[in-house]
């Protein structure tokens, strides 16, 4: 049932994302800057929700409460930011739609994790991202249906390169996505969960939280790379925007997204079943590797390069997405489940909020390559790390 409210979300999620930054550089006539603030805003926003619901959805026993709010609020912030007419008013949506996100993420997985045991967690995350990312499969080929039909053409005219495929089309496609929101919204009313037992009267010593911030040692073990990696994980829009850098029209931006979505919806799901089999690390650290080859190539890429490139990225993201989830709920305490994820989440979000305002500094200041070729060194000093440290395994 999540993985069809997680469906229907990107439905609606994805049909907005790889438009935004050509509507905040092309159409109001926001800077790489200002594209990678947001973004990094967001980011942190997602990060500080995520682990206060981690926490709370602990504390009180329940999670669904959280769920809904958090499939509602987006439908606040794409309404928002159809009616934009100035970066600040995207901004604000954008933070709406995150917080959410936010809300959602860690009651959200927490459930996913109670659901399945430490042989079959891979896999059962895995098929959580397999449907989330089938969603955003669909919401992207239907925002390029859209803008076909919207603007009579599939390419945009070379003398006025922001005027078709964006502006009113974009608003269009913007305000359709906030509607489909509504049928995610709705679906999470029909998600119940198990009542957990209180566990006033009932602690041992071997129950207690022990570590820092009730966390095991090889929770941090195993967070630490991951975090050095997320200094190199700036946001996805810079793809986008290197995409259209490089001579894509906002159609074929759209499509080539499409790619990424197709690949990443196909290998998550047979990713998490061989992490249950082979070890989360050896998934992860392989994917890392994709990582920071796609980043090459998007430094020295052309218009043809990208499809290919979109296409590894998506194979990168599902090697690491779903897997680094299990990996967290491998080693986080059962009864804090949801704080373990909301930590890692706040902590990366953090983190990400410094490598987007990096990219976006290094865009404007030294040129798009630069964003990719820093990004594909911290993916392999990231790698060197984790094999250094081999953090350890859950039992």
């Amino acid at each position: 049932m999540l993985g069809w409210v997680s469906y229907l979300a990107d439905v609606s999620g994805e049909m907005i994302y790889p438009l935004m930054p050509i509507f905040l550089v092309g159409v109001l006539g926001a800077s790489a800057t200002t594209l990678g603030g947001i973004e990094g805003a967001a980011a942190l926003l997602v990060a500080c929700a995520t682990v206060w619901a981690g926490f709370t959805s602990d504390r009180r026993r329940r999670r669904t409460p959280f769920v809904r709010i958090g499939y509602g609020l987006p439908v606040v912030g794409k309404t928002m930011m159809a009616l934009a007419v100035g970066w600040p008013m995207v901004l604000a949506g954008r933070l709406v739609d995150r917080l959410g996100k936010g809300l959602r993420t860690s009651p959200r997985d927490a459930l996913i994790a109670d659901a399945a045991g430490p042989d079959i967690r891979g896999r059962a995350f895995g098929f959580h991202r397999a449907m989330d990312t089938a969603g955003a499969l669909v919401g992207v080929l239907l925002a390029a249906g859209l803008l076909w039909w919207l603007t009579g053409s599939p390419l945009e005219s070379e003398t006025a390169p922001h005027t078709v495929g964006s502006g009113r089309a974009i608003r269009v496609v913007f305000g359709v996505a906030a509607g489909l929101g509504l049928l995610s919204f709705a679906l999470t009313w029909a998600v119940r969960e198990r009542e957990r037992p209180s566990p006033r009267g009932t602690p041992t010593p071997a129950a207690a939280p022990t570590g820092l911030l009730g966390m095991p040692g090889s929770y941090w073990r195993a967070v630490g790379p991951l975090l050095v990696f997320a200094l190199a994980n700036s946001s996805d829009l810079f793809l986008v925007l290197r995409a259209r850098d490089v001579g894509l029209s906002a159609w074929a931006v759209v499509l080539a997204y499409a790619v990424f979505n197709l690949t990443y919806a196909a290998a998550s799901a047979p990713a998490g079943a061989l992490s249950d089999r082979l070890g989360r690390w050896r998934i992860i650290l392989l994917g890392w590797i994709v990582y920071a080859g796609v980043y090459v190539g998007f430094a020295v890429t052309g218009p043809a390069g990208v499809w290919p490139l979109f296409a590894l990225y998506g194979v990168y993201m599902a090697m690491t997405e779903g897997v680094g989830r299990a990996l967290i709920s491998d080693h986080a305490p059962a009864a804090a489940r949801g704080a373990g994820l909301g930590l890692y989440t706040v902590m990366s979000g953090v983190v990400s909020l410094l490598a987007s305002v990096m990219a976006g500094v290094l865009w404007d200041r030294v040129g798009p390559a630069a964003v990719f070729v820093a990004g594909a060194g911290l993916a392999g000093l990231a790698v060197l790390i984790a094999h250094i440290r081999r953090p350890g395994h859950a039992p």
